[in-house]
């Protein structure tokens, strides 16, 4: 099957790449587990911001009044500013061996991202050492606690059920260990973990 193509690279360096795709194009998850081929390596990351910048134009229509729908329609289809996603780099693979380093080379301005399928999340995240969580747990320039919560959330369904539970509980332990001198950033993450895994029912009064 051929994979989805999410966007393409507007810059990057070994730590992480901002990617960009048309407005009109539904972006991925927060929290996505994507690819970027990368020469001889394929280089894996998760989606931590999803932003789009202003212009001129939209200044401008949002300041007006009675906006039609087709020209909000226009704007976003039409529109030459990207949808861009911040990438935190996580590991890479160079032919059958995946590893969790930084890659050794960024990838370059253009190059594709693809979000990764359940078999490719479960292959980057069966290693069972979690070495790659020190990337985000370590980087106060991320929401840690939210990212973390959705990529446990998104890997633990991309396991088999029998072997899922005990997944999500090495790497709960591997974030004990990482943040044992961190306390208040640990009970961010563990309540943003649990929140994840809480399904809220949300009923309405007539």
């Amino acid at each position: 099957m051929e994979k989805m193509t999410a966007g393409r690279l507007l810059r990057s360096n070994t730590r992480g790449c901002v990617v960009g795709c048309q407005i009109s194009q539904s972006p991925p998850d927060f929290g996505s587990m994507v690819t970027i081929p990368a020469d001889q390596d394929r280089i894996y990351g998760l989606i931590y911001d999803i932003h789009i910048d202003d212009d001129g134009l939209v200044r401008q229509l949002a300041a007006a009044n009675n906006i039609s729908e087709e020209v909000i329609l226009d704007n976003r289809l039409n529109r030459n500013t990207p949808l861009e996603m911040s990438i935190i780099f996580i590991g890479y693979q160079r032919n059958e061996t995946i590893s969790h380093r930084l890659p050794p080379h960024p990838p370059l301005s253009l190059d594709t991202m693809h979000l990764c399928n359940q078999n490719e999340v479960r292959q980057f995240t069966n290693l069972e050492h979690f070495g790659y969580l020190r990337y985000i747990l370590t980087n106060p320039e991320l929401p840690i606690a939210d990212l973390v919560a959705a990529h446990i959330h998104s890997a633990y369904h991309a396991h088999e059920a029998p072997y899922r539970d005990s997944w999500k509980g090495m790497a709960l332990d591997m974030v004990i260990t990482l943040l044992r001198d961190d306390h208040d950033l640990l009970n961010q993450v563990l309540f943003a973990v649990s929140d994840a895994f809480t399904s809220l029912a949300i009923t309405t009064e007539d």
